[in-house]
């Protein structure tokens, strides 16, 4: 499959214009022959929250966490997923791979049927194709996704796929658009496709409301961008988890306190944490994101108002 050539993609496979991802067989052998792995616990038990609000006022948005990277927003019109994964593992056929610690905080069966389905990119914990046919049981919602991926959901048998490229908009009617944006990341599902699809976040515009879902990213100058060509962003959920060693995760991952720059640069009225305490990834203790977090917060001087995290299966109205 060949693509146009661009700042991030050479015609074949895409790359990060501010940062060498790559990361050699050696590299791998020397983080798993020198990785201090925190013990995270075998399973942890949810709290119990009221469910997703059913309906919002006009100019509100309703976030709930259901996980990970998982989320249910709703606005007067509109029922949106981010990043779908209701499986038991990050991984092939969702059985194999990294265990999930916490079930889903609302079983996807209990969700409300959605209008939009955000895929950001194709790693097992943000893309699980069990979940995604599962989202159109009943329903006929958007899946809005990023270059390259529309084949592969379009094989699910899934239908009304949009793919963009970073910048690339669409019309998703009734008043709403959605900007495909740049994150800093990669992609790869098996061993041989490292880098053949895009990553990507998205920003959501209605007429009341703006919402950017940031997929998966490292730090780097996008976030400027983004703030500047996208002002007046009201939600932004941005990821804080899956940080450690940083020698190793830097250039995809954020760490708490890059997130918080994250934030600065987007300039959102609020935003909310995700991409940990689900399934461990990488080297941090469970806990260690939202601890980090408060820190750096408390250094910067923004209140968790500002920034915050909701628990797993909490709503926040907008």
């Amino acid at each position: 499959m060949t693509f146009p050539i661009s700042d991030h993609c050479d015609g074949e496979r895409f790359f990060n214009p501010h940062t060498d991802d790559d990361r050699s067989i050696a590299d791998v052998i020397t983080w798993q022959r020198t990785r201090d792995k925190a013990p995270w616990p075998e399973e942890v038990p949810l709290a119990c929250y009221p469910p997703p609000p059913a309906s919002v006022d006009r100019g509100r948005v309703a976030v709930t966490f259901i996980g990970h990277s998982t989320f249910l927003v709703r606005t007067a019109d509109t029922v949106i997923l981010t990043d779908p994964v209701f499986t038991t593992h990050a991984g092939p056929f969702g059985r194999i791979g990294p265990r999930r610690v916490r079930p889903p905080a609302v079983p996807l069966d209990d969700l409300p049927l959605p209008d939009i389905v955000l895929v950001s990119h194709n790693h097992y914990d943000h893309l699980q194709p069990s979940s995604l046919r599962r989202c159109a049981h009943g329903a006929e919602p958007q899946f809005v996704t990023a270059l390259g991926l529309g084949s592969y959901l379009r094989a699910l048998t899934l239908e009304n796929v949009i793919e963009l490229d970073w910048w690339q908009e669409a019309d998703l009617g009734g008043g709403r658009r959605v900007t495909c944006v740049p994150a800093q990341h990669f992609s790869a599902r098996t061993p041989f496709d490292r880098n053949r699809t895009l990553w990507c976040g998205f920003v959501l515009h209605s007429a009341a409301e703006t919402i950017y879902f940031a997929g998966d990213s490292g730090y780097g100058p996008h976030f400027k961008e983004i703030g500047r060509r996208c002002p007046s962003i009201d939600v932004a959920l941005l990821p804080i988890g899956a940080y450690e060693p940083r020698w190793f995760m830097r250039p995809v991952h954020m760490n708490p306190t890059e997130a918080i720059e994250a934030h600065v640069d987007v300039a959102p009225r609020v935003s909310i944490g995700m991409h940990f305490g689900t399934f461990q990834l990488t080297d941090e203790a469970i806990d260690e994101p939202l601890l980090a977090l408060d820190r750096a917060l408390e250094e910067r001087r923004i209140s968790d108002e500002e920034f915050t995290v909701l628990d797993f299966g909490e709503s926040v109205v907008i």
